[in-house]
């Protein structure tokens, strides 16, 4: 059996995809468990490690490697992280966006802690699109936008103890959403 080491430099050679056949059959594994833990969708753990394996084609040529199974995990968190941060700005049209882009420049711990808040904010979006139309607008307003109740109430119409209601309601129902999640996902 060929070490990983050979068979990437075989690649290398002659330049022939059924050279990594046993290196995919190898690692996929890996693979889709990277995807799985980031992703938290089966299917779209499969799509993307398929997506990965497809990538590995061109990046082995590009790239000196002396520890695949590393390079390749990181290379696969990479991957999903770009996934959920187009996910995260579908969600959260009109955040800050830069902060999103600064995770891919990040590593080591940082990058764990960024990956962490990721999957936070993604699951976040979610309960905030959960709510009813008018917990949504008040809440949005209240703690993304920071406005107060007084400006709330003369930009929605409701009278200040509506917003006050909305506010409180909103925050029950995001609280009960994540608590609700977080047992599905098995946090």
């Amino acid at each position: 059996m060929l070490s990983d080491i050979d068979i990437i430099s075989r690649y290398k050679k002659l330049s022939d995809a059924e050279v990594l056949a046993p290196l995919f059959d190898r690692y996929i594994h890996l693979v889709f468990g990277v995807c799985l833990k980031y992703l938290k969708n089966k299917e779209e753990a499969k799509d993307a490690a398929m997506e990965i394996m497809e990538s590995l084609m061109d990046k082995l040529l590009q790239h000196e490697i002396s520890n695949f199974p590393s390079w390749l995990h990181t290379v696969s968190r990479n991957h999903c992280l770009m996934k959920i941060r187009n996910r995260k700005e579908d969600l959260f049209i009109g955040i800050d966006e830069r902060k999103s882009e600064q995770i891919l420049v990040e590593s080591g711990e940082d990058l764990h802690l960024k990956i962490e808040k990721e999957a936070q904010l993604d699951q976040l979006g979610k309960a905030i699109a959960s709510l009813n139309a008018e917990q949504k607008q008040c809440i949005k307003l209240f703690y993304l936008e920071k406005r107060s109740y007084d400006e709330i109430a003369n930009e929605t119409g409701y009278s200040l103890n509506k917003v006050k209601s909305h506010i409180q309601n909103g925050k029950r129902n995001l609280r009960k959403y994540l608590i609700e999640n977080e047992t599905e996902t098995g946090k």
